[in-house]
């Protein structure tokens, strides 16, 4: 499913845009239009909008009303502006709701945001992330969840361990979930012609007893909304967690 990846452009150029500050990043010259604050919120509406596809520095360059040429003045190119809009959404989101030592309402709040973040940008997903870049707001925002295990006496690969899991839980489950949302325009199959045209099928094979335990199942089990397929298997996650970090 990915198709771009972190630090597609110049490693070292996409640095110092993440560590500098917003005024002197921007190359010398007469006195900048924009921010570069606000080229990253337009790159995201046009990734939002368009898809990582759709992502390209003239798309950029329009929703800001610019020349695309003008636009690298604040970026070198569509690499560096995409770890740079990374680096914004990886950022955390207002104060944390929880304090030294909940580390179980961090865990939650971490996973809805995660959530969120993936369902209201579907394109993040499709960015190769195995090699972050760590810039300022990623790194803040690691740190406040770390801070939530300041009580809990465990080891730094335990407290590692647990984020990746939970990170790799919701991340799985949301890919899967915008797939399925996209299942439909991409076929050209609406979901219910889909399932009427097993419909038959699937009774006949229910119906000769080949398959007892699936054809026991209530029918709408499967529409439980997958915010809360979400939840209900990061509470067992957690649970197991409680319960490793009691012995």
């Amino acid at each position: 499913m990915a198709t771009d990846h972190v630090g597609s452009g110049d490693l070292i150029r996409t640095l110092g845009l993440l560590w500098s500050d917003d005024e002197a990043a921007v190359k010398p010259g007469p006195k900048p239009k924009l921010t570069q604050e606000k080229v990253v919120t337009a790159g995201i509406t046009v990734a939002d909008r368009d898809g990582l596809e759709g992502l390209t520095m003239r798309a950029v360059a329009e929703e800001l009303g610019i020349s695309t040429m003008a636009l690298y003045r604040y970026v070198p190119g569509k690499g560096e502006l995409l770890d740079l809009m990374l680096e914004r959404l990886n950022g955390p989101v207002g104060e944390p709701a929880w304090g030294p030592g909940e580390w179980r309402n961090a865990m939650e709040s971490m996973a809805e945001g995660m959530w969120r973040l993936y369902l209201d940008h579907p394109w993040f997903l499709q960015v190769n992330q195995a090699r972050p870049l760590l810039g300022p707001r990623s790194l803040e925002g690691l740190d406040i969840i770390l801070r939530a295990f300041d009580e809990l006496g465990i080891s730094d690969v335990e407290k590692v361990g647990m984020l990746t899991a939970v990170s790799h839980y919701v991340g799985g489950l949301a890919r899967e979930t915008i797939l399925q949302q996209q299942a439909a325009t991409q076929s050209g199959v609406t979901d219910e012609e889909f399932w009427s045209a097993q419909e038959p099928y699937l009774a006949k094979a229910f119906s000769d007893g080949r398959f007892p335990h699936v054809a026991a199942l209530d029918p709408h089990c499967w529409e439980t909304p997958p915010i809360e397929s979400m939840r209900f298997g990061l509470e067992a996650m957690l649970d197991g967690f409680e319960q490793r970090f009691r012995t």
